[in-house]
């Protein structure tokens, strides 16, 4: 059966993830700090029927999370699908507060950790195996700043454009390879996200994650942008 690794799992767009593609036939490894919320995500996957197996580690540190979707793959017998999304650096306050004009070298470096480092770190421990089977997919998530410059997420814009970048080239290298490198910008607020403005916008996270698997399906194109 194939597998799923969801780095940064959390409980809306990680758990519709984990559903939709469960619903496929996925195994579904999840990944995050936090052992409450893998506790809380493997149990409601598991009430939709789907099998799913939780590895603690922070993107930070990258030997924890070599080692977690190694034991993912252990786990599972391989990963065919990874997911990366950053779980973001500071609070959403922060991120507003750090305007181009406030950009420094400590503010942004928690940023490319999280957004730049983290997805190599995971990406670097599932595509040997990719690129040995001749197939795989590799998706990664950011926010529409990482598209079009927006004052108020300098810091996390900046670190998401250098991801945006490497994927759209890791896309083009590993095209005659057979494994699939996407990037999808999310320019919306998720449905359930606590701090999303009053009267906002809002999109479902089962609808977005729909998406993600046309984009594994599809294997095109390299890069969505999610918008109201």
């Amino acid at each position: 059966m194939p597998a799923i690794a969801l780095v940064a799992a959390g409980a809306r767009l990680g758990l519709s993830l984990g559903k939709t593609f469960g619903g496929h036939g996925f195994d579904v490894a999840l990944i995050a700090r936090s052992a409450e919320r893998l506790g809380e995500l493997t149990e409601d996957l598991a009430a939709e029927g789907v099998t799913a197996a939780a590895f603690a580690a922070d993107v930070t540190d990258r030997c924890a999370l070599a080692a977690a979707l190694d034991g993912a793959a252990g786990r599972f017998g391989g990963i065919d699908v990874l997911h990366y999304s950053s779980p973001g650096a500071g609070t959403t306050q922060t991120l507003r507060g750090t305007g181009a004009l406030d950009v420094t070298v400590d503010n942004l470096r928690p940023q490319v950790e999280c957004v730049c480092y983290g997805a190599i770190t995971a990406t670097r421990a599932v595509l040997p195996a990719m690129l040995t089977a001749g197939t795989g997919t590799l998706l990664y998530t950011t926010g529409a700043s990482s598209v079009t410059p927006a004052p108020v997420f300098a810091s996390t814009g900046m670190a998401g454009a250098a991801l945006r970048q490497w994927v759209l080239t890791l896309n083009r290298a590993l095209a005659d390879k057979g494994i699939y490198a996407g990037h999808v910008a999310i320019g919306t607020w998720i449905a359930g996200t606590p701090g999303a403005p009053e009267g906002a916008p809002l999109k479902e996270p089962d609808d977005i994650a729909r998406r993600y698997w046309e984009l594994h399906a599809g294997r095109e194109p390299a890069e969505h942008l999610i918008c109201e």
